[in-house]
C-alpha cells in the first residue's frame, strides 16, 4: 500500500495528515506553510504528497517513495 501525506483545507486553515490517521498532524494559516511541512514529512516517510484546493479537488501529486508508476525511458 502506498503511503500518502495529504495537504487539505481544514476549518478555514490548511492541515497536513497522513492517510489512515484519524487526527491531523499539524495545521497552518497558509497553504505554502502546509506544503513545506507536508513535503518534508513525505520525504522523511518516503510517501506520496497530495495537495487539494479549497474546493477539495486534487491539484498536486509528488512521489517521494517507491513510485508505483515510474517514468519510462
Amino acid at each position: 500500500m502506498v503511503k500518502q501525506t495529504w495537504v487539505s483545507p481544514h476549518n478555514g486553515k490548511w492541515s497536513v495528515k497522513q492517510a489512515g490517521n484519524s487526527k491531523v498532524s499539524k495545521t497552518f494559516n497558509t497553504k505554502a506553510e502546509a506544503l513545506d511541512y507536508g513535503r518534508s514529512r513525505a520525504i522523511k516517510t518516503g510517501s506520496e504528497l497530495i495537495s487539494q484546493k479549497r474546493d477539495g479537488k486534487i491539484n498536486l501529486k509528488n512521489s517521494y517513495g517507491n513510485d508505483s508508476f515510474p517514468p519510462k525511458g
